[in-house]
């Protein structure tokens, strides 16, 4: 994917689940703790950072939760 329509995703709906080809499980963005650049996409977690080639993302989608995904249905 492009950075710049992963940016403009990110900014439109504040958190975003991308797929990306190292890992076996979507990760979650967020506008707080994620950085896209030209060339990476750079993810501060609570125990360290990540970071990626943004050519290694296949797939971006925007994350949402229902009340059903909460159990309060």
């Amino acid at each position: 994917m492009e950075p710049s329509d992963l940016e403009a995703m990110l900014e439109e709906y504040g958190e975003l689940m991308v797929a990306v080809s190292e890992f076996d499980q979507p990760l979650e963005l967020h506008l707080h703790d994620t950085e896209i650049g030209d060339d990476f996409v750079r993810l501060e977690l609570t125990d360290g950072v990540l970071k990626f080639d943004v050519d290694e993302v296949s797939g971006a989608w925007q994350h949402t939760h229902s009340l059903e995904d909460l159990g309060l249905e």
